[in-house]
């Protein structure tokens, strides 16, 4: 396909998805359906268009053409996407909008959200009420009542640990869970992640709670702006305060225990080697989502994002492998097929205009965004091992006007991206 008409083609499919997600009724209802409050066994017959109409299609969308790899065979989920995390071209798809539970992938939206909110060295000390809420069964990171945490110590727990204590504690600095789930969908609906509905702020199944392949990526996407999201997300050790207890002299003190990425990718496991150029995100797994995951790799200059959503097949650790399959399908493939949608950008991002620069992150905790240094290690904070240096990636989402239309260079660089580096 010639360039200008490919570049005609990319810059209609996101003026349309902006005129989707700027109308705030009928069109709405029409880019995302209603959630189901049972999971269904077969995808929706029209989903949504986000993104381009191929993805509004059940079953599996590529374009195999000479010189594309084939896709891999043992694929279960219900749900998958591989895309460029650049440029945006989603590469292949199976059931792209198909809106399920994400399990404790929707932490990633709470994250977006929250991060901005307090400097990494902000204290705060937990009450009992702080973890009301919680889930039985959750998963924690061992956050202590009457103890004292910092924040970049709570974003551990949620990163590594998947800690639902921390989460909790989080919203209650936040002011609480409505007040939080409010503020993660809206900020969803900002980044056009119109399958998603947050019901509980940590991925905790609840009635109606939903997102899709799509928009878990698009959250990612997001997220990876951020340079603390970049490292919590790509830790794959560090050490979390303990409890405060009196020793044999009987002086108080506080130790700390060690606590691991529960990202098989990133921190291997005895059937899953760590993936070569891993960088993150964020796994998940509920009775109702079953095992959920997306991640972020980088290899010979290319940055993929690939979200797997409830395998079918149930033996240990399926996500990680289809995952892995996937990324491997999508090195090889990258250059050479021709995509079947995009990740469109930020609303705002697509009706205002970006500048490159800085502003292209903002609200970094504590940093100044793209434009900013990049993270050396993230184990420059809080004992955190395994990452290398960033890929030291400039710029941002460029946006232009020409005669009334928008033309979007949707290019969006992961700025400062870290990447893994080989353990001693």
């Amino acid at each position: 396909m010639p360039a200008s008409e490919k570049t005609v083609r990319r810059s209609l499919l996101v003026a349309s998805a902006v005129l989707l997600s700027t109308a705030l009724t009928a069109p709405a209802a029409l880019a995302a359906p209603k959630p189901s409050t049972t999971p269904s066994s077969t995808p929706p017959a029209n989903m949504s268009v986000v993104g381009g109409e191929r993805l509004a299609k059940p079953g599996t969308q590529v374009n195999l053409a000479a010189g594309v790899p084939v896709l891999p065979k043992e694929l279960s989920a219900r749900s998958w996407i591989v895309a460029d995390a650049e440029s945006g071209d989603v590469l292949a798809a199976h059931n792209a909008h198909w809106r399920l539970a994400p399990a404790s992938t929707l932490k990633m939206l709470f994250a977006d959200t929250l991060l901005p909110k307090w400097p990494a060295t902000t204290t705060h000390r937990v009450q009992t009420s702080d973890m009301a809420g919680v889930g039985p069964g959750s998963s924690m990171v061992g956050v202590k009542e009457n103890e004292t945490y910092t924040v970049h110590d709570l974003w551990l727990g949620v990163f590594l640990r998947s800690g639902n204590d921390a989460v909790h504690v989080l919203t209650a600095m936040n002011g609480g869970v409505d007040k939080t789930v409010a503020e993660m969908n809206a900020h969803a609906k900002e980044l056009q992640a119109l399958d998603t509905t947050a019901v509980s702020p940590d991925g905790y199944d609840a009635p109606g709670q939903v997102s899709s392949a799509y928009d878990l990526t698009l959250i990612a996407r997001s997220g990876l702006q951020k340079k603390d999201f970049r490292e919590y997300c790509s830790t794959v050790r560090a050490q979390f305060p303990g409890e405060t207890k009196k020793n044999k002299k009987g002086k108080r003190v506080r130790g700390s225990f060690e606590i691991q990425n529960t990202n098989r990718l990133l921190s291997g496991d005895y059937d899953v080697p760590v993936y070569q150029g891993i960088a993150g995100v964020k796994n998940g797994n509920t009775t109702n989502a079953g095992a959920t995951f997306t991640g972020v790799a980088e290899r010979g200059g290319k940055v993929l994002l690939v979200t797997v959503m409830n395998p079918r097949k149930k033996e240990s650790n399926e996500v990680y492998k289809e995952t892995a399959r996937l990324f491997d399908w999508g090195f090889a493939a990258a250059g050479k097929v021709e995509p079947v949608g995009e990740l469109v950008p930020p609303r705002g991002a697509a009706q205002a205009g970006a500048a490159p620069g800085p502003s292209a992150s903002p609200g970094e905790a504590g940093g100044t965004g793209a434009g900013s240094k990049p993270v050396a290690s993230a184990d420059a904070v809080g004992g955190a091992d395994g990452m290398g240096v960033a890929l030291g990636i400039a710029g941002g989402v460029l946006v232009l006007l020409a005669g009334g239309a928008f033309l979007v260079n949707r290019r969006w660089p992961l700025p400062d991206l870290v990447r893994r580096r080989p353990r001693p």
